[in-house]
């Protein structure tokens, strides 16, 4: 992380931590309210295995607002869909990142082996606008996307979404409203060692 952000420093470059994760139908539990004696109940279904994948990133860059960029994948179960992003989603996430922020790009992500295919490892080498680190093995605290998964899961607790399409447009609405509270992303990065941005700049 302190590499990248030497690297990132001389070259004006955007930081952009990099993750995904994944939403079903099995809803997350949290407290509510309810009259007295009687206890609340939400009714769900756990049935078939449509999920919602997303891939995001939180870019980090003095001087600029903080960005959070992603894109989504529905996997209805179908035969033939892909379960889960794959090398040319991620190739492209960064592509349309590179393209948004108008900058070279130091990318920070874990170890997860689809981040190691020949196929991506390819691909970083075209871009030269392009570094990559790896984060140390089981470190979530240093990759802020992981506390935009956990308060996008957070939002959904407690919801009973019936269908994929709910599903989906109710993953996409929580990222959302987290792209317009930079505040939010300005923290999560705080939380891994980065300073505050400075007064956002368009």
């Amino acid at each position: 992380m302190a590499c990248g952000k030497r690297v990132a420093a001389g070259s004006g470059a955007w930081i952009c931590s990099a993750d995904e994760c994944g939403q079903a139908f099995r809803a997350h539990k949290a407290t509510t309210w309810a009259p007295r004696g009687m206890t609340p109940v939400v009714k769900v279904t756990a049935k078939g295995t449509v999920r919602v994948s997303v891939a995001g990133l939180c870019c980090y860059r003095p001087g600029h607002r903080s960005r959070l960029i992603y894109r989504t994948l529905l996997y209805r179960g179908r035969k033939g869909e892909p379960k889960g992003f794959r090398e040319p989603g991620l190739i492209s996430l960064l592509d349309a990142a590179h393209q948004q922020l108008s900058g070279p790009i130091v990318l920070i992500w874990d170890r997860l082996s689809l981040h190691k295919t020949p196929e991506i490892r390819t691909a970083f080498a075209r871009r030269r606008w392009l570094r990559v680190y790896e984060l140390p093995a089981y470190a979530p605290e240093l990759n802020p996307v992981e506390k935009v998964w956990s308060t996008m899961k957070r939002s959904l607790a407690n919801h009973g979404l019936r269908t994929a399409t709910a599903l989906a447009a109710a993953v996409k609405n929580r990222l959302k409203r987290m792209q317009y509270r930079h505040d939010l992303a300005d923290a999560y990065l705080a939380g891994t060692g980065l300073s505050p941005p400075a007064p956002a700049r368009p």
